[in-house]
């Protein structure tokens, strides 16, 4: 059984998609708000995501741009906006797809089986991501050093896996923070140099020169130095 994240803030349309997918072969985790869906996919491996564009506090672009940040799990946008910009935009922004509201119940789930095939035809090499020996699977979650599995926490992987997708770039503590745990989180600095040292400790113990690539910018945040 796949699983679908449905995000919108109107909990009859949430009950409606449920409605139409379930007895498709789909569990449904309904989520009225983009900031708790992000944290949610810390905890919750999904296959696919619709998600509203207009909704209040973190909109429907917001939410595509952060998931993107830490995540490539497809995602069509379901709206009531049919306007060929809002198209473009979110094919540019980083969704697979994008339905029309009132849509048809076979045409959405005929796009939602598109979408995930597209996305599973992909080879590992499409989604691998190594450095000297270190490879993490986005698609397994598994990070390795020399094909020794490292455990690691959704937390740690995610910065990981951001950290290897953007080498040399300095990730500021705040722009770490709305990455993982989403905007305007109550969550301080420091968590995030304590999942910096637990990444590090792990590596570390395996073997892998880290402290050689993840380095400390004092006074901003952190960078990956190839």
């Amino acid at each position: 059984m796949k699983t679908v994240l449905l995000i919108d803030d109107e909990k009859r349309m949430l009950d409606l998609l449920e409605l139409y997918i379930s007895p498709y072969g789909y569990k449904c985790i309904k989520n009225t708000s983009g900031q708790d869906a992000i944290r949610l996919l810390d905890e919750e491996k999904v296959d696919i995501i619709l998600l509203d564009i207009m909704m209040p506090g973190m909109d429907g672009w917001t939410t595509l741009k952060k998931i993107r940040e830490f995540s490539n799990v497809p995602i069509i946008m379901v709206t009531a906006r049919n306007d060929k910009g809002d198209i473009i935009k979110c094919l540019k922004t980083g969704a697979d797809d994008y339905v029309s509201k009132p849509f048809d119940e076979k045409e959405l789930l005929a796009r939602m089986e598109a979408v995930i095939r597209r996305t599973n035809g992909k080879t590992a090499e499409d989604t691998l991501l190594s450095f000297n020996d270190l490879t993490i699977d986005p698609t397994t979650v598994e990070v390795h050093f020399k094909s020794i599995k490292i455990p690691m926490t959704p937390k740690e992987f995610a910065l990981l896996e951001l950290f290897l997708q953007y080498q040399n770039k300095v990730f500021s503590r705040e722009h770490l923070l709305s990455t993982l745990w989403g905007l305007k989180v109550d969550t301080e600095d420091r968590t995030i140099d304590s999942h910096i040292r637990n990444l590090r400790e792990k590596l570390r113990k395996q073997g892998f020169p880290v402290d050689d690539h993840l380095k400390t910018v004092w006074g901003i945040g952190y960078k990956w130095s190839s």
